[in-house]
């Protein structure tokens, strides 16, 4: 959940309907700002005014430039119309038809507005304008904090999460005492049929699997970041990987992982790659995390924005500690988003492993925080945070909406039939089986 810093950034869901009667429907925005009509108008030097329509101006340049899909200056203009007589109360038909007419009126606008209540126009008229744009919601103005809580939950940082604290435990206590800590708590949390244990329970778990790591908990102390994945041995022939999220130290993770088992025999040679529940992430790092897979310099996935599509190659080569692994399951649910709907993807085109669960989400967005040069408070600084590219799937369809779908869906009263058929009668047969049927045990 992301803090607002001010309340000016206010939380909505609304729909633009262009070509179908065109509207807005806007909760309390209505009621932020007083009408126009009652008003009392102020003068104020129109120099002023302008620090507001440069701020505007700026933000135009940027989705025009930017955004993944092309808008012409009728549809731009259309949508400011839209939100001001949303904001204001004021009908203006068609006495704005281009960009001047635009500018002209919000400062006309300005002008109207008390000095208080100029920065909260401009930036409600801002950020709906940026919310109204399709896929509806993604794209927003950024303040401070919100910049600041989206580094967070990339790096995947809890900046209210004490593990040692969880875990009653010392910053320097040794991995023994973290170990029996955790023991000792989870047998006691699982004899309570509560649901603050469970939440407890769940806070302890991943306590532990970032402080009982060596690698996680350094990074942990460093910065503050939680593992991105988490792994264990199913059997004697399973090797399963849990992917949550893609943070700038998935890769590094990947390496880190992979290895903890090279000790083992041939006999392990079955991978399950979970990435049920994955929300996605940094998505920079996806030319390196599926290098190790399928190979450097391969054509692994594309981009498009604003009719130009863009393919993107792999900058890492395969990876020795997974050669070991013939027979490979990829786990993918209705909530897997993002980034892991485009690792799913290309490991599907690749063949690395069987695709089994069910159709991703369909968020196929790539976004970005764009500074802003023109600044309208001395207080607080603003960004936007743009949709700027969609991604496309491995048969060039676009992922948003569409989601990528599996070789083996779970939902076909068959599935496990096909899924010995592709893998035989083997140890990951019955892993991944139990994988669906225990979806809590992960």
């Amino acid at each position: 959940m992301l803090k607002k810093k001010s309340s000016l950034i206010i939380a909505i869901v609304f729909s633009l309907l262009v070509g179908v009667g065109g509207g807005l429907l806007l909760s309390h925005y209505q009621d932020r700002l007083p009408l126009i009509a009652n008003l009392i108008k102020q003068d104020s030097k129109q120099n002023e005014d302008n620090v507001y329509l440069a701020f505007l101006q700026e933000l135009r340049q940027i989705i025009l430039e930017n955004y993944w899909d092309t808008i012409n200056e009728t549809q731009f203009v259309k949508l400011h119309v839209l939100v001001l007589e949303q904001i204001t109360g004021t009908t203006f038909g068609d006495a704005i038809e281009n960009f001047t007419d635009l500018d002209q009126q919000i400062l006309e606008l300005l002008k109207d507005y008390p000095e208080e209540l100029k920065q909260e126009f401009t930036v409600q008229l801002a950020d709906l304008v940026l919310t109204n744009l399709e896929p509806f919601g993604r794209s927003r103005l950024y303040s401070q904090q919100l910049e600041d809580d989206l580094a967070e939950r990339v790096n995947n940082i809890d900046p209210e999460a004490d593990h040692y604290q969880s875990l009653n435990v010392a910053k320097d206590a040794t991995s023994e005492e973290i170990s029996q800590a955790f023991v000792e708590q989870e047998a006691i949390l699982e004899k309570e049929n509560t649901p603050e244990a469970a939440a407890q329970l769940a806070e302890i778990r991943q306590a532990y699997q970032t402080l009982a790591n060596e690698e996680n908990r350094q990074r942990y102390d460093e910065a503050g970041v939680n593992p991105s994945m988490e792994w264990r041995l199913l059997n004697s022939a399973v090797f399963y990987v849990h992917i949550k999220q893609f943070t700038p130290n998935t890769v590094q993770e990947l390496l880190e992982v992979s290895q903890k088992v090279d000790d083992r025999g041939e006999e392990l040679d079955s991978l399950i790659l979970d990435l049920r529940g994955n929300i996605g992430g940094a998505i920079d790092g996806l030319p390196y995390f599926l290098g190790p897979f399928i190979g450097q310099n391969q054509y692994a996935y594309q981009f498009v924005q604003q009719g130009k599509i863009t393919d993107y190659k792999t900058r890492s080569s395969y990876l020795p500690s997974l050669a070991r692994y013939k027979k490979v399951a990829i786990l993918i649910d209705e909530q897997v988003q993002s980034t892991a709907e485009v690792m799913a993807s290309v490991l599907k085109k690749y063949n690395v492993g069987v695709l089994i669960g069910t159709n991703t989400m369909g968020w196929g967005t790539v976004e970005r925080v764009f500074p802003l040069e023109k600044q309208i408070s001395e207080s607080e600084r603003y960004s936007v945070f743009l949709v700027h590219h969609l991604t496309l799937r491995e048969d060039g369809v676009i992922i948003e909406g569409n989601g990528v779908a599996p070789v083996i869906n779970t939902q076909d009263v068959a599935w496990q039939r096909r899924l010995a058929s592709y893998f035989g009668d083997s140890a990951i047969v019955s892993a991944v089986t139990e994988q669906f049927a225990f979806p809590e045990a992960n």
